[in-house]
């Protein structure tokens, strides 16, 4: 055992100092049990052993663990170890498969050599031995031939998995989607293959490919947009300028249903493609990066990840490949968006700013807007747009050179792209730029587009390019832009923010006031023109290539202002000049402290003085509101609600000015009028910026007063001349924009605060529900259920329930889970039950049915139940209720369907026969006001017993039932009599059976029950039992409660009289005719 230990071979390469990966050591164990089994036995003994021993789970996968270890570590026995494997597998090798996936996406760079060679025989003899779900080993392993690499092993990797797809061509086209992988994969890898040493490589990865998308080319649609761009980059071969040609001029004879390449540019290309062209260990890497690393501590980690992958000439072109999946896979989540991660937009300008080649440069900036130029806002999503505005947004201060040469990019891109489709190109980037502005990724584009920063003339072109985006902002905020860049009087070196040892916290997808830089090692510092790197000549031949009229345009800047510090305060100030005496005195100081507690000592001054002022003058106040906006700008539009609340937490978040102000609001008492002149400044303040509003609620809550925090609001809402319901819904709706754990917290009190208003509210519920996660609807359902909080009430309950039919599924359901934590009884859900869809309103009859099961059969309860129109086969609601019920309360159920049905066919005079037959056609029970239609009763009826024909089901051999079915038949019109022919014959069965033991024609009777019985014998069973049943039924007291037209002689439920004989009607189409 020692030496079979000792000269073990190894799976992995490992240093001395390493320990042994638990994975190696498992495939190890596995080899030393397959040894024990077979050393020293026959071939036949050693299968007989092997055969014997996979009898157990736990041996069957040691066993063949062990056989792929000897495949995969000694060459020279490979083949037979594979066909031992084949012979023992129970799985049809899937076990093998699955520990092969796991090698390959999480061991692969430590694979030696041999493992390596050995990984791509056994796949191949698997392909040969048509073993199932090779395709996604082969996918997963193609992740491995890595774009930007031609070292000699990622070559040999390239070449091999070529020959394996060349040889089993036949087997290839099985696959529809792995062929589009092939295809999308070696059309990347082609480009990286120009270099002389790999002509011949690229020659068969050129003719298999083209072959591959001629044949294929509706296999290669799937591909999209990102088809289109990789075909960009090889044009020039003269094989793919021959196809190129085929696609513009003659697309049919590609493949009939395709009809130009507008229909590729304008399909979203899938994230499973753009993920294929990174390695797992690359994946892996990017998505800590983008998830886990905050910002200010990132640039170690991009340096690490340039030295890996991006340090040689030809590793340029992966910048394209990252740059696509950080944009179209790498969506992070709105928490993630609010925290101070890096963002999407800081690591795509690394990426920009580091490139040492111009021809991967523009192709990177092609592969950033991409999707702009088809962008369609109902097929497209605005994450892919967003990084791309962000990044010539936020690097117009420390990095202007990226924002104009991205202007300029986007600029040319629009008549260079494709001059027969400019008009499409133009619509698309138009497109992206107004979703941009309605998704609030942005408020304004008139501070990028017309950036004094900017070359006069190309603030021009984008003038004339972007007309409609280049108007001054007529609101107040017109200055965010330049307010962003320069507030920060005590700005630090960015060379500080470089090193990381500042703690940023960016605003990752809108405006904030601290915006953080690239980490690049290249900064630029007082370089006015951004000049192009010398290329080679091949380079300068690929530039082609860049759909650009001129790629070699060279972008003027402006020299960088140099604004000093003073005259930035006193632009600042200008509008504090106008105001007089006290009141500016505090406002500056106010704006010149910088300690925190002297700022709120200053803004304690400055209420006072506000109070004090008896009759302040409307002008003044405007003044006053607007300059407070100014010197409080951080705190209005920072985050104020902290990440772990707590009292200390929110103790210290309602230290600042602005909270001072509040708060003299709250302490003053309800009706003071020392409060009018404060909310006065308050409204003023609102009007120039709307987050004084839900920082007011978020202040009463946060503050300990338990007194006027109610009449606080209100009063404020009064000084806005809104109405309290109007201002509620309008700052919640801007708290969940700006921060939905804060809007989540505060929905608890604002019901409690406000319940006239908010209980009940649509609007409000509906902007609850689409906010909340599951985590969040947890908390609001412990508060329902500790009695903390309520949120529906009966008169508007109804209403309530119609309004949300139109929400979304998860926004219905949650809605329901909502209605549950409240014990809503079901008598208030029944009124809306009958005008309800089956189709169209999945979400509501699926918790209604849910909120049935926990009911017992009541009287009222059938009756709203049969009032729904009856839609067979697909509507199955109304059946599936009673069908539950029979289960537990048969009896019930059946003595009160049996009363429903009586009462709608009273055994009176032939004139109100006549009426009452006439009320089959009486179901004009649109709201459900009012007992169900016979003709709705009987659908129901017959409906169910088409469903439980192969049932055990006794709920029509029941004595009241068997009356009432008699009853209805007798009485019903003829249609009826027709249409529920086969519902009827049920009775008709009971009535022989109950008659077969009369001595006068019994024989004759007796012969035609047998036929009945016959026909209906699965629905008409236990008839030991009905003596007891009728005894039952007839004790039992009538719960139907009838409508205002049926006279009292109407209500009595008529016995069926034994005693007077009747022709029986023989059911017409029933189900066994």
């Amino acid at each position: 055992m020692e030496q079979t230990i000792s000269t073990t071979p190894k799976l992995f390469v490992t240093s001395i100092v390493e320990n042994k990966d638990e994975l190696e050591e498992k495939y190890e164990r596995s080899f030393n049990t397959l040894q024990n089994l077979i050393s020293g036995l026959s071939e036949k003994e050693a299968q007989n052993a092997l055969n014997n021993a996979v009898c157990k789970d736990k041996n069957h996968e040691e066993v063949s663990l062990g056989l792929l270890f000897v495949i995969l570590t000694e060459p020279q026995s490979a083949a037979k170890s594979y066909r031992d494997l084949t012979l023992i597998t129970r799985d049809g090798l899937t076990l093998v498969l699955n520990h092969l996936t796991q090698l390959i996406l999480e061991r692969y760079l430590r694979l030696t050599d041999t493992v390596r060679t050995q990984v791509l025989w056994l796949v191949r003899e698997m392909i040969r031995n048509a073993v199932t779900n090779v395709d996604n080993l082969c996918w997963n392993l193609m992740r491995h031939a890595a774009g930007g690499d031609v070292s000699s092993r990622n070559i040999m990797l390239v070449e091999a998995l070529l020959d394996i797809y060349k040889e089993n061509r036949s087997w290839l086209d099985k696959f529809p989607v792995l062929i589009a992988s092939v295809v999308y994969a070696y059309l990347r890898l082609i480009e990286d293959h120009a270099v002389p040493a790999l002509t011949q490589l690229r020659h068969k990865e050129v003719v298999f490919v083209v072959t591959l998308i001629r044949e294929r080319f509706a296999d290669c649609l799937v591909i999209g947009r990102d088809f289109v761009r990789l075909l960009q980059n090889v044009a020039r071969i003269p094989e793919f300028e021959q196809l190129w040609r085929d696609l513009l001029t003659n697309p049919k004879s590609l493949c009939p249903t395709f009809t130009g390449v507008l229909q590729l540019l304008q399909t979203r290309t899938s994230r499973r493609f753009l993920q294929s062209r990174l390695t797992p260990d690359m994946e892996r890497k990017l998505v800590f990066l983008t998830s886990q690393v905050r910002f200010g501590y990132h640039k170690r980690y991009q340096e690490w990840f340039q030295r890996q992958y991006l340090a040689t000439p030809e590793s340029q072109s992966l910048r394209c490949d990252l740059i696509r999946f950080i944009v179209g896979v790498i969506h992070p989540t709105n928490e993630l968006l609010c925290s101070d991660i890096i963002p999407r937009w800081a690591v795509i300008g690394w990426l920009l700013t580091t490139c040492t080649s111009s021809v991967a440069a523009s192709n990177a900036k092609l592969a950033l807007f991409y999707d702009w130029l088809f962008f369609e806002a109902d097929k497209d999503n605005i994450m892919n747009i967003e990084p791309a505005i962000l990044v010539m947004h936020h690097s117009m201060r420390s990095h202007p050179a990226v924002t104009a040469t991205l202007l300029d990019f986007l600029c040319r891109i629009i008549p260079n792209f494709y001059p027969l489709l400019a008009d499409k190109v133009r619509a698309g980037i138009f497109s992206s730029l107004r979703q941009i502005l309605e998704k609030r990724v942005l408020p304004t584009l008139f501070p990028l587009f017309d950036n004094p920063k900017l070359d006069r003339e190309l603030r021009a072109m984008v003038r004339e390019a972007f007309k409609e985006f280049c108007l001054p902002p007529t609101t107040e905020g017109k200055d965010d832009f330049n307010s962003g860049i320069h507030m920060n009087t005590k700005e630090e070196p960015t060379e500080q923010m470089l090193d990381g040892q500042e703690n940023h916290t960016p605003s990752n997808n809108h405006l904030g006031d601290s915006e953080p830089t690239f980490s690049d090692d290249e900064e630029e510092t007082a370089a006015p023109t951004l000049t192009p790197i010398p290329r080679s000549t091949e380079d300068e031949e690929d530039d082609d290539d860049i759909p650009l009229g001129d790629a070699r345009t060279k972008v003027r800047l402006k020299e960088k202002p140099a604004v000093a510090e003073g005259k930035l305060q006193e632009s600042e100030l200008d509008i504090v000049q106008q105001l007089e005496g006290e009141i500016r005195v505090a406002v500056e100081t106010l704006h010149l402290e910088r300690d925190n507690e002297a700022k709120c000592q200053a803004m304690e001054r400055l209420v006072q003085l506000v109070i004090q002022e008896e009759d302040m003058d409307a002008e003044v106040i405007s003044l006053l509101g607007s300059c407070l906006c100014t010197v409080l700008k951080e705190q209005l539009e920072g985050k104020v609600f902290p990440v772990d609340v707590n009292d200390e937490t929110l103790e210290d978040s309602i230290g600042r000015p602005l909270f001072v102000m509040l708060r003299n609001v709250v302490q003053l008492p309800e009706g003071d009028p020392r409060r009018h002149p404060i909310l006065s400044v308050l409204a003023e303040m609102s009007s120039h910026q709307p987050r004084v509003g839900y920082l007011l609620l978020y202040f009463l809550k946060a503050c300990k007063l338990n007194d006027g925090k109610s009449s606080a609001y209100c009063e404020f809402c009064q000084a806005l001349d809104k109405e309290l319901e109007s201002c509620l819904l309008t700052d919640l709706e801007l708290c969940q924009e700006d921060d939905v754990n804060l809007f989540c917290w505060l929905v608890p009190e604002v019901y409690i605060q406000f319940p006239s208003v908010a209980i009940g509210h649509a609007q409000l519920l509906h902007l609850v529900v689409s906010t909340v996660d599951a985590a969040q609807l947890q908390d609001l359902v412990c508060h329902i259920l500790q009695g903390r909080l309520v949120m529906f009430r009966s008169d508007s309950f109804r209403a309530l329930l119609s309004a949300s039919l139109s929400w979304e599924t998860f926004e219905q359901y949650f809605l329901w889970q909502l209605v549950t934590a409240h014990g809503i009884p079901i008598d208030y859900v029944l009124p809306i039950l009958p005008r309800l869809e089956f189709s169209s309103h999945a979400e509501a009859l699926t918790s209604i049915l849910l909120m049935l099961k926990q009911e017992r059969p009541t009287a009222e309860l059938l009756k709203h139940l049969l009032s729904r129109e009856v839609r067979p086969p697909q509507d199955v609601f109304v059946v599936s209720a009673l069908k539950y019920w029979c289960q537990e309360h048969e009896e019930k159920l059946g003595e009160l369907v049996a009363n429903l049905l009586s009462s709608r066919y009273p055994n009176t005079s032939p004139n109100k026969r006549k009426r009452g037959g006439g009320g089959a056609n009486r179901a004009g029970l649109g709201a459900g006001a009012g007992p169900p239609s016979a003709e709705q009763v009987l659908g129901h009826l017959d409906q169910l017993r088409q469903c439980c024909r192969q049932n055990n089901f006794h709920l029509y051999s029941l004595d009241s039932m068997q009356r009432a079915l008699q009853q209805a038949q007798s009485l019903c019109t003829d249609v009826q009599r027709k249409k529920f022919s086969d519902l009827f014959a049920l009775a008709e069965v009971d009535e022989v059976e109950t008659a077969a033991p009369k001595p006068s024609g019994g024989s004759k009777v007796s012969a035609a029950g047998r036929g009945r019985k016959g026909v209906s014998s699965n629905s008409s069973t236990g008839g030991g039992s009905k003596a007891a049943a009728a005894s039952k039924s007839r004790a039992a007291t009538k719960e139907v409660s009838e409508s205002s037209e049926e006279s009292s002689e109407e209500e009595e439920i008529v016995k069926p009289r034994h005693s007077k004989k009747r022709k029986k009607v023989n059911p017409v189409g029933s189900d066994s005719d």
